[in-house]
This record gives structure tokens, sequence and C-alpha cells, in this order.
């Protein structure tokens, strides 16, 4: 099975739709999936409103519990996978990686997901997640 955890800036928004987008297109059947941050910034806070708001909307199952939390090293080591949700959290990411996991770190999708924190388009958002989230289940499954 395949470990894959999605990452952006604050794991309140986008890296959380993404995993419980991606966990309702995989059904448990060929991944593990979690979400991280690259920043300690929202630290254990819960997956923001909006997201909330729009998996409920298109009834996608989440852990309302789930908190906020920082990728460690010891992530990158566990994850086949660690998918930045944009550009930015892709530099991150080979930064905090320091260049020994660079080969694991990948783009969520060209151009990347813009964060709803500051567009507060949280429908955009969602559909972008869906579609890139239906890429990587159907890139992984081509490799299995």
């Amino acid at each position: 099975m395949k470990k894959i955890v999605f990452v952006c800036l604050g794991n309140i928004c986008r890296s959380p739709m993404a995993e419980f987008v991606m966990k309702e297109l995989d059904k448990g059947e060929y991944l593990h999936i979690e979400s991280r941050a690259t920043s300690s910034w929202e630290h254990g806070n819960p997956v923001h409103q909006g997201t909330q708001k729009i998996l409920r909307k298109y009834a996608i199952s989440f852990d309302s519990s789930k908190g906020s939390q920082q990728i460690s090293q010891a992530d990158f080591e566990f994850f086949d996978l660690v998918v930045g949700m944009d550009e930015s959290n892709v530099e991150d990411l080979l930064q905090i990686s320091a260049g020994r996991y660079d080969d694991k770190i990948k783009l969520f999708r060209p151009g990347g997901v813009p964060d709803p924190w500051y567009t507060g388009d949280f429908e955009e958002t969602y559909k972008l997640v869906t579609a890139g989230c239906r890429d990587w289940l159907q890139w992984i499954k081509d490799r299995q």
C-alpha cells in the first residue's frame, strides 16, 4: 500500500481537503493518506470551516477532530509521496528535506491549487482538488 501525504502551508484548508477527497475516492484500496503543514502557524487548529462546509456539501466524510500538524523528518521517511499543494509548498518541502527526500516531493498539479484562505473560493479549490486527486489515484494505480 502506497503512503501519501498532502502538504500545504497551514494544514487547515487545501491539504486536509485533498486528504479526505482522496480517502473517499480510494476507499482504502490502494493508499494510506494523511496531510500536513509546512509551517507551525496553525498547529493543532481544526480543519477550516470553509473546507468543512464544502466537504459536507459534496458528502465527503472527514474527521472533525483532525488538527493541523507540521511535517516532520519522520514523515519524509514514512511516506512514499509528499505532495505540495502549490509551488511555494514544494519549495518549502525541498528546503525542509535538505536534499534527503527530494525524489518523494511532487507538485499536486501544474500551477498548484490556490489557497482558499486568501481567495475565499472553496468551491474552486474543491474542483481542483477533486480533479487532482483523481489524477493522482490513476497515476498510482497505473504503477501498481
